[in-house]
């Protein structure tokens, strides 16, 4: 069992949200959706018989999608970084994620739902972690510059002497 399952609250597309999000990563599917009773529609004020979670996986990660009405919307204080072995794997996620969405700096983005979404390579950690102070400012200038990220430029930045 997961010990921990993040819980996107939307208004009233979370179904559709997830079968955008499950499309997209391999290894993801819908695994349960529960609808609103009697007692739920009236505390929340959505219709009886409307979905009210969602519970999917992507690529093996479970969440929980929530039709929570309009109290409360999306922000980049929380984000979903996706570890990406390839170029074409950033590329790939980066065009599907961001379509409908906004990009921003640093290899982040929002989709059309308003979810914030980090599309990165695996190794920007060992990279940003490394004990040259010199290694890790280049890589950071690099990132700086960057919208969608370029491992070859970031590499480039990383092993120039």
């Amino acid at each position: 069992m997961q010990k921990f399952t993040p819980c996107l609250w939307f208004d009233d597309n979370a179904e559709e949200a997830v079968k955008f999000y499950t499309s997209i990563f391999r290894n993801s599917k819908i695994k349960a959706v529960t609808h609103y009773g009697e007692a739920g529609a009236a505390a929340s004020g959505r219709p009886k018989g409307s979905v009210l979670t969602v519970l999917f996986q992507l690529d093996g990660q479970e969440f929980l999608a929530l039709n929570g009405g309009l109290h409360f919307k999306f922000s980049p204080a929380i984000s979903f970084i996706a570890n990406c072995g390839t170029q074409k794997e950033i590329d790939e996620l980066w065009k599907k994620l961001s379509e409908g969405g906004e990009t921003e700096q640093c290899g982040w983005l929002r989709d059309k739902f308003g979810v914030s979404w980090q599309i990165v390579p695996a190794d920007i950690g060992k990279m940003m972690q490394d004990k040259d102070a010199e290694k890790t400012d280049r890589v950071m200038r690099a990132i700086l510059q960057m919208s969608k990220i370029e491992i070859k430029k970031l590499k480039e930045a990383y092993e120039r002497q």
